[in-house]
């Protein structure tokens, strides 16, 4: 008998991780078997024995009728983030960012095409937005995904616009890859990227790579804020020139980390 092509995916772990994902997303936190089922489209006899199983792992708690997100995988959040160099070095960075500017500064990475977001500092007048550490988003919808994808090869660019396409977030989200790819080029002549409205409503923010010693990004740092404050030249000028210099600061470290 052949062996099956390992690139199979294997339907119960496919499962189960979609009822994770539903979990995280629940508004209220919590769901029964039964809106699980219909949000997955199987039977509840399937999604009971998978929500049974995770939650004998540890990974779904059980609050009455209805199951929760389980904190052990706050455990393998946090292993996953801290075996991250970038993380290590970006922190100190990041918070002196928020700081200095009093905005919201993230510090994102790529991941299998995606953007994660790594680790986030709030100064004295940031904004609350939906953004979380740990939070998977799509590149060009962000000043620091643009930023990444700018500084990445040609073939990883395509592969990854190939692959997850260009949805919108928002009226002004980039959807056109023309656009997109020009944009790009911008980005890399100047060494930054903006976002103006293009995944928040009312949010721009500004992003700056950090990139290895091939120029290839590892991740990058944005800057944002409401848009009647973050505009003209504390936006083009001046947020730009403290990203930049963070960035080139973090990528010191890391080559000698």
């Amino acid at each position: 008998m052949m062996n099956e092509p390992q690139t199979r995916p294997v339907k119960t772990a496919e499962t189960s991780f979609a009822l994770l994902e539903q979990l995280s997303e629940a508004e209220g936190d919590s769901l029964g078997v039964t809106e699980l089922a219909e949000q997955v489209g199987l039977a509840k006899s399937t999604v009971h024995r998978h929500v049974v199983t995770l939650e004998s792992l540890g990974f779904v708690a059980r609050e009455g009728n209805e199951y929760r997100i389980g904190l052990r995988l706050l455990d393998f959040g946090l292993r996953a983030r801290d075996r991250h160099d970038l993380y290590h070095i970006a922190r100190p960075k990041v918070e002196e960012l928020a700081e200095v500017t009093g905005e919201k500064v993230w510090c994102i990475t790529e991941e299998q095409g995606r953007s994660v977001h790594l680790y986030g500092a709030s100064g004295e007048h940031s904004v609350q937005t939906s953004a979380r550490a740990g939070a998977w988003g799509y590149l060009h919808q962000h000043a620091a995904g643009k930023a990444i994808l700018a500084h990445l090869p040609a073939d990883r660019v395509r592969r990854i616009v190939d692959g997850h396409g260009l949805p919108a977030k928002t009226p002004d989200t980039i959807t056109d890859e023309t656009e997109l790819f020009e944009q790009l080029e911008q980005i890399v002549d100047r060494g930054y990227a903006f976002n103006r409205e293009e995944s928040i409503a009312g949010l721009h923010a500004v992003g700056a790579p950090v990139t290895d010693d091939e120029g290839v990004a590892i991740g990058a740092i944005s800057v944002s804020g409401p848009a009647n404050r973050l505009k003209g030249t504390r936006l083009t000028d001046e947020l730009p020139d403290l990203l930049l210099g963070a960035t080139n600061e973090i990528e010191i470290n890391l080559s000698f980390s």
